[in-house]
């Protein structure tokens, strides 16, 4: 009786590893891979505008797309849709940073300076982990 009471219990409970999302394996966070958790990515925007801040480029771009399609048609935002995927697909290896020339350049951005160009120093990355695991997890051998 004690035994078919212990199998139900076993049977209804969930693993740890289904309740964070974020979990390894071993079902605690896999810093190598994912990099440092943070709660304050978790929490709900404080503030009204932060998350019109932190979609500025992608309603940017919305915006240029639709002009695009008003004045020249619907080959124009595609066309400019399949260079920028094109070019969000040409990076450097996983373990250093890649700059996004090309990306700059197609958005008309390469000639300013913003807040992203002067404290987004490669050397203060936080994710610099061992170059051979982060290639080969990039590449699914691991």
């Amino acid at each position: 009786m004690e035994s078919r009471g212990l199998k139900c219990q076993l049977k209804d409970s969930i693993p740890v590893g289904e309740l964070n999302p974020n979990a390894g394996s071993y079902g605690i966070h896999d810093t190598l891979r994912k990099g440092f958790s943070s709660v304050k990515s978790e929490l709900l925007p404080s503030h009204p505008l932060e998350l019109a801040e932190k979609n500025f480029q992608l309603n940017q771009d919305r915006m240029t797309f639709a002009s695009l399609r008003n004045i020249q048609g619907l080959h124009a935002p595609l066309k400019l849709q399949m260079e920028y995927k094109a070019v969000k697909q040409i990076q450097r290896l996983p373990f250093l940073q890649s700059s996004h020339i090309a990306l700059d350049t197609l958005r008309g951005a390469d000639d300013s300076i913003g807040f992203e160009d002067i404290l987004n120093d490669p050397a203060q990355y936080e994710v610099m982990g061992d170059p051979h695991v982060m290639v080969e997890y990039k590449l699914g051998v691991l």
